[in-house]
């Protein structure tokens, strides 16, 4: 049978987690990224330990959760983690080496930045070259804990970074749409050129 993807716990979200402490494993991270389709702005990653003993409900794939509870699951997140890590990578490293790469890079600096080394690392559907043991998982910002929880919290840096950078572009908007291509974005670009947070890789169709 296949999983039902509406009607996931807390506690069935653990599933990973708890196969990994059966291994033996102790501080487990989860890692996930945001911001691989945006025309502008970094690739944000986060890394994340979380207390097993203390659950935080709500926690899910951020996409799937309202800006206002992001925003509050992110500081209690942040509050309860036993350790966190927020990395990006910029545009200019994103056109050099493409967004795969940049993500991976960007992966493995929130994951080996942690305060605390990991026994092993809960990543979703990638794979990192660093010596922590990697558990990838498909979905798995919607089916780990570890990994909603970073998420949420790279969701919510990397949109209020945006919000920042509006205020030195305001021609691009980009408080509205974080920098992805919508239909106002790609006319701003069109008719401004691109700014020194575009990526040019993904914007040649429209300049």
């Amino acid at each position: 049978m296949g999983i039902n993807m509406e009607k996931l716990t807390v506690q069935d979200k653990l599933k990973y987690e708890l196969e990994c402490l059966a291994k033996g494993y102790k501080y487990i991270a989860g890692v996930d990224e945001v911001g691989r389709g945006p025309l502008a702005g970094p690739v944000v990653c986060a890394a994340v330990i979380m207390p097993l003993d203390k659950l935080i409900e709500g926690i899910d794939d951020s996409k799937k959760v309202s800006e206002k509870k992001r925003n509050k699951l992110s500081d209690l997140i942040k509050e309860n983690a036993i350790c966190y890590n927020i990395a990006e990578v910029s545009p200019a490293v994103i056109d050099e080496i493409n967004i795969l790469e940049a993500t991976k890079l960007c992966m493995k600096n929130a994951l080996e930045g942690l305060k605390i080394k990991p026994d092993v690392a809960l990543i979703d559907a990638l794979t990192l070259d660093t010596d922590i043991p990697i558990v990838n998982i498909i979905k798995g910002d919607y089916l780990s804990y570890n990994i909603g929880a970073a998420s949420i919290i790279a969701k919510v840096y990397r949109d209020n970074l945006m919000v920042e950078l509006a205020n030195k572009y305001p021609q691009y908007a980009f408080e509205k749409h974080k920098g992805y291509g919508t239909a106002v974005h790609i006319q701003a670009i069109k008719e401004h050129g691109p700014c020194e947070i575009h990526r040019k890789s993904f914007i040649k169709k429209f300049v």
